[in-house]
């Protein structure tokens, strides 16, 4: 089954090398048309148009030649080791050290964060993205296929370089944010619903803040409900809660593999049933 051999390829040997992962040259297309001034909307999205189109293309040409391409294309469609081995850098008790690790997942500046709201960035970034990098792009792989996967994680990847509001990727990354938003608005919710059936409190956090963010605070909400946190992110949201210490890692690690299991447990049942069906 392709779905079980790239989850175990992912859990074993974790993210492809830089040189040889697909991910890495997403965004080539991007970083040539951003430089060109005035209708930067226009050019966000026609650069984000020819990305999926390549790759789709690319995709498609070289699972003719081999099966192994499918299985090498979805494998790099989400991250479930990586993610995990990331955080887990974040448990030390070393200022420095922490701030380095915490600053390769997250795009705020880390330079003036203590050691709560550091830990908070590192366990906001895990709950975030089991929905991006876990639930998302198996979500479109079970309705699409392969193509469903790869489609989500070229948009995700361009939300990532140029989704900000910033003076520079303002207009230029409207669009794929906005078509990213579009992507994730099922499985954002989708992972909320993963994570709060491991305790049912998470459903107040979730009426509470969800609201804070259209997408990306539903699994959020739901995973600091579950360990009874508070996740901040200053000056732009605040989850009341106990603050975020050294040993809450290991707590959201431990949550991390669960809701991971559960969503791994759930999509085999749909594949085989699906084979079964059509």
């Amino acid at each position: 089954m392709l779905l079980g051999f790239s989850i175990l390829i992912d859990l074993f040997f974790g993210e492809f090398p830089n040189f040889i992962h697909p991910v890495v040259y997403m965004g080539v297309i991007g970083k040539r048309f951003e430089k060109i001034k005035g209708f930067r909307f226009f050019f966000g999205m026609l650069s984000l148009l020819l990305e999926i189109s390549f790759w789709l293309f690319l995709c498609k040409m070289l699972v003719k030649v081999n099966y192994f391409f499918e299985l090498y294309f979805l494998s790099s469609t989400f991250s479930i080791r990586a993610l995990y081995v990331h955080v887990k850098r974040c448990k030390t008790n070393n200022l420095k050290i922490l701030r380095r690790n915490v600053s390769f997942i997250v795009s705020r500046d880390v330079s003036f964060l203590d050691k709560n709201h550091l830990y908070s960035a590192a366990l906001e970034s895990l709950s975030e993205n089991i929905s991006d990098s876990i639930v998302a792009p198996l979500f479109y792989y079970l309705i699409f296929g392969i193509y469903g996967a790869l489609l989500y994680r070229v948009v995700n990847t361009y939300d990532a370089l140029f989704g900000y509001r910033t003076e520079r990727y303002e207009w230029f990354g409207k669009f794929p944010a906005r078509f990213d938003d579009f992507l994730n608005f099922i499985p954002a919710r989708l992972t909320a619903f993963l994570i709060i059936l491991f305790n049912f409190r998470a459903i107040e956090y979730l009426k509470r803040y969800r609201k804070l963010k259209i997408n990306s605070m539903y699994p959020m909400a739901a995973f600091a409900g579950v360990l009874g946190l508070g996740f901040e992110k200053i000056g732009v949201y605040k989850l009341e809660g106990k603050g975020v210490e050294l040993g809450d890692i290991d707590r959201g690690l431990r949550l991390y593999k669960k809701v991971v299991f559960l969503w791994i447990v759930i999509l085999m049942v749909m594949v085989v049933l699906k084979e079964r069906i059509f």
